[in-house]
């Protein structure tokens, strides 16, 4: 039997992900916007995304949420990591991720006829020394 806590904190952190990112793809449908390629530098506290998570399931879970972060941040179904994002994430091990992850988020018009949308978000790791006074870029170069 699950008790409220464990429900509670479940259900916060994957519903608050899926109902954000519902609500900003309405509104961008809502704007009528049309998406352009753009890239960004975001910090994502896996801790806290990974908090309560059963050990041997917290870096699989980890790349779910950066996924679902790009999902939401960049408005695009078709999110694919790089191996360097990835090997990071994995480097200590399945149970002990890295606090935060530094990440830049290009959106990119999607060469493939058959792919999901017009656009892709491609992932990809930045590494810094420390994540202190940090805050969300927009790149305009590369």
């Amino acid at each position: 039997q699950m008790c409220i806590r464990d429900r509670v904190s479940t259900q916060s952190t994957w519903g608050n992900i899926q109902l954000a990112k519902n609500i900003k793809m309405v509104k961008a449908k809502k704007a009528g916007r049309t998406l352009e390629p753009v890239t960004r530098d975001y910090t994502v506290n896996l801790h806290r995304l990974c908090h309560s998570i059963q050990f041997k399931k917290k870096a699989p879970r980890a790349i779910k949420s950066i996924v679902q972060f790009a999902q939401q941040q960049m408005l695009t179904e078709d999110v694919r990591i790089d191996t360097a994002l990835n090997q990071y994430v994995w480097s200590k091990g399945i149970r002990n991720l890295p606090r935060r992850v530094r990440v830049r988020m290009s959106r990119k018009k999607n060469e493939d006829d058959e792919g999901k949308g017009k656009f892709y978000t491609l992932v990809q790791h930045i590494p810094v020394d420390d994540f202190k006074g940090l805050q969300t870029q927009r790149n305009t170069g590369k």
